[in-house]
């Protein structure tokens, strides 16, 4: 493939298909088969790919994940169908199995402890901290009011702005200084919302710093007003209970071996950084799948969570269990900054069909539900590792990757899937057992013991 300059200017301004045109042509050593693959990932409706089209800058294609469901999730009393979007194997399987087991034994109590947002207008100022905390007191009434127009709404559905406060922030670095605003913002996640009332107010304090007699001398600059996606005032807890002997599935593990290994699990992953990180992976599969199958923002969520479990200086466990009086306890406490109003809860046609799937719900609602499929997974997690092993049934589900990736046809799925239900399908020994059945040989980087 011969390559040209591959710098560009004006690209934003080209139509879609001069865009796939260039691109096809400048990178890919076949620009008709990638033109041609970018064209059969589009949607057949054209205003529905036209929306797709906008969601985001130069777009070329859609990408496609798997949408999938987890049925048999008891919350709170009522049963959901969980969507999740996500492209790794085993982890829609591994909630519902978590879901069906739980819903035998009361099923998942979420408790939303929390709603409200932070904000910041970020500033330095030169001059006496007194004379500006003076200040920030007598303009409270000047900051509301410049929010009026944009808090209406959100006031007659019950949000709107909770507190605004001075934080001395000099001892961190010279000068700083943190207008810190509170939020409720109801079902929006209120991104745009904060933000607006924040640029608002910095307008406020730099008119009234400049003006004002004790705090006209030092200088004030404004650097920049935005949200805090962390969010450690909106918290929800989800938890699951029961009986010690409850926990027998039927597969004749000693259950309070079992209780005993799981309990000491979760205490590794709240004491030790490295297992922490890996445990709360696992907790964010199941997180993340539904915050992206519902419209939000995985990776506000993401830094949300992983700041939490930072939060006493250490990185820690964001579940715990405890094992007292012969009672099992699971629990988890994140914080979960959701809207189901705004961004693509109205634009993206399978959000509005998650959103629907799971019987519309409120902010609140939806955190206690993605609360619980966090939890959900973490138990099938530890369930595995501390009974059979987590790679027995994640290569199970991953065998049908492999197969896929040597294009095996039906019958040889389902015989090779037969062959391996008692073994653990390593990659190698997939390849063997396929090149086998074909009669082919097996490439030498493939070959194992046999």
């Amino acid at each position: 493939m011969k390559r040209s300059n591959l710098q560009i200017r004006g690209f934003s301004k080209l139509s879609k298909s001069a865009k796939i045109t260039w691109l096809t042509e400048q990178h890919l050593s076949n620009p008709e088969q990638g033109q041609a693959l970018i064209a059969s990932y589009n949607h057949g409706d054209e205003s529905v790919q036209k929306r797709h089209d906008e969601f985001i800058e130069n777009t070329v294609a859609n990408y496609f994940l798997p949408l999938g469901v987890a049925p048999n999730f008891l919350i709170n009393g009522q049963v959901y169908t969980v969507p999740m979007a996500i492209e790794e194997s085993s982890v829609v399987a591994a909630a519902a199995k978590s879901a069906q087991f739980w819903m035998d034994r009361g099923g998942f109590v979420s408790t939303v402890l929390s709603t409200t947002k932070i904000g910041h207008i970020h500033f330095t100022f030169t001059g006496d901290a007194s004379a500006l905390t003076t200040l920030v007191a007598r303009i409270q009434p000047e900051l509301l009011a410049a929010t009026e127009g944009i808090t209406s709404n959100m006031r007659a559905r019950g949000g709107g702005i909770l507190s605004i406060e001075l934080k001395n922030r000099r001892t961190a670095m010279d000068d700083y200084f943190q207008l810190e605003v509170r939020f409720e913002t109801r079902d929006s996640m209120g991104a745009n919302f904060i933000n607006s009332c924040l640029e608002e107010m910095a307008k406020v304090l730099r008119l009234e710093a400049a003006t004002d007699a004790g705090t006209a001398s030092g200088d004030l600059e404004v650097v920049m007003c935005i949200l805090s996606n962390y969010t450690p005032e909106c918290i929800v807890r989800s938890e699951v209970r029961c009986a010690l002997e409850d926990l027998d599935d039927g597969s004749g593990i000693d259950v309070h071996e079992f209780a005993r290994k799981f309990q000491r699990a979760v205490r590794i992953a709240e004491v030790e950084p490295y297992r922490a990180a890996t445990h709360n992976k696992g907790i964010m599969n199941g997180i993340d799948a539904v915050v992206l199958a519902t419209g939000n923002d995985f990776r506000a969520v993401e830094a949300a969570c992983h700041t939490y479990a930072s939060r006493d200086g250490q990185y820690r466990s964001l579940t715990h269990c405890s094992v007292d009086n012969g009672e099992f306890r699971f629990w988890i406490e994140v914080p979960l900054s959701l809207g189901t109003v705004g961004g693509l809860t109205k634009l993206h046609p399978l959000v509005q069909l998650s959103l629907e799937a799971l019987g519309n719900p409120g902010a609140e609602e939806l955190m206690g539900i993605i609360a619980a499929s966090g939890l959900a997974q973490n138990f099938a997690a530890l369930r595995a590792l501390t009974t059979t092993g987590i790679q027995k049934g994640h290569m199970k589900m991953h065998l049908l990757n492999i197969l896929n990736q040597l294009e095996a046809t039906d019958a040889e799925k389902a015989e090779l899937t037969a062959f391996f239900a008692d073994k653990v399908p390593h990659h190698a020994e997939v390849v063997a057992a396929f090149c086998r059945l074909r009669g082919i040989p097996v490439p030498a980087a493939e070959g194992v013991a046999r």
